[in-house]
């Protein structure tokens, strides 16, 4: 355990002295502002209900933008675009390693391999659970600013439902950011990780749905893809109609979603233990 809590330290140290990880998390920041506030917000002010804003009536968005609709509108953008990057930088976590030689050294004069590598998987999950947090933080600002402007009510999500909100987000970014790791000890790189991870979230896994569709025997196989998880989670907490953001779904229950998100959590951490433990020569 002593060796593990020494991993988790200098994997977080490595990580907030890289530029790359302050890129990904800020980019993912500034896309949850813009997408769930900026455009909606313009599109308020201007009365113009255009694809900026899936064609929401005004009433629809000045709700969507108040403090207590941030646990809903905070994980939308997490099935996909969120998940995206959350990918990448789980795949520039491990994959560089094998680029920069790192794991050379520390798998032949640092702790055990299992202390090691488990340190990488629990500082991206402590580093996930960071990101929500904040996250969550800067929208309840940002909300409330836009509530004060339009004479609205500054009134808070219930307990539970803000609990339901972080774990919602956790458990979405937790997924793809292992799954990110996962497909780095595998290519035992970051370019190509990166760029597979890319196409699987991007364009894989919605022609597969669009197939499924079509071939209703391959149904099974898709509903329960980590994509189509990530998005029902997400969509499991929408409380309005029309148009979802892209990668929200209504296909799974949040129960179903849970479940099949915490066996993909459990697969990808363990593969990527189980790759670098036993399969890589150093």
């Amino acid at each position: 355990m002593r060796a593990l809590t020494a991993s988790t330290r200098a994997e977080l140290l490595r990580l907030r002295k890289w530029p790359a990880f302050w890129i990904v998390l800020g980019t993912w920041i500034l896309l949850n502002l813009t997408f769930a506030y900026l455009f909606n917000y313009l599109a308020y002010t201007t009365g113009d209900s255009s694809r900026m804003s899936n064609g929401q009536p005004r009433e629809v968005l000045l709700e969507q933008m108040l403090p207590a609709a941030v646990p809903e509108v905070f994980t939308q953008g997490m099935a996909m675009f969120g998940g995206a990057l959350m990918l990448v930088l789980g795949a520039l976590a491990v994959g560089s390693g094998y680029g920069w030689g790192t794991w050379k050294t520390v798998l032949t004069q640092g702790p055990s391999r299992a202390a090691a590598i488990g340190g990488v998987v629990v500082g991206l999950a402590v580093t996930v659970v960071a990101l929500v947090l904040v996250a969550f933080v800067i929208d309840t600002g940002v909300a409330a600013v836009i509530a004060s402007t339009q004479g609205q009510s500054l009134a808070l999500p219930s307990a539970s439902r803000i609990l339901l909100g972080i774990g919602s987000g956790a458990a979405i970014l937790g997924m793809w950011t292992l799954a990110g790791a996962l497909i780095g000890a595998v290519a035992r790189g970051p370019s190509l990780a990166v760029g597979l991870g890319l196409v699987w979230v991007l364009v894989v896994e919605n022609l597969l749905r669009g197939v499924a569709g079509i071939l209703s025997p391959i149904r099974a196989l898709t509903d329960h893809l980590p994509g189509t998880a990530a998005g029902s989670l997400a969509g499991s907490l929408r409380t309005t109609t029309g148009p979802a953001t892209p990668g929200v779904l209504d296909i799974l229950t949040r129960g179903e979603s849970l479940i099949v998100l915490s066996a993909y959590v459990a697969l990808f951490a363990a593969g990527t233990i189980w790759l670098i433990r036993r399969r890589d020569m150093i």
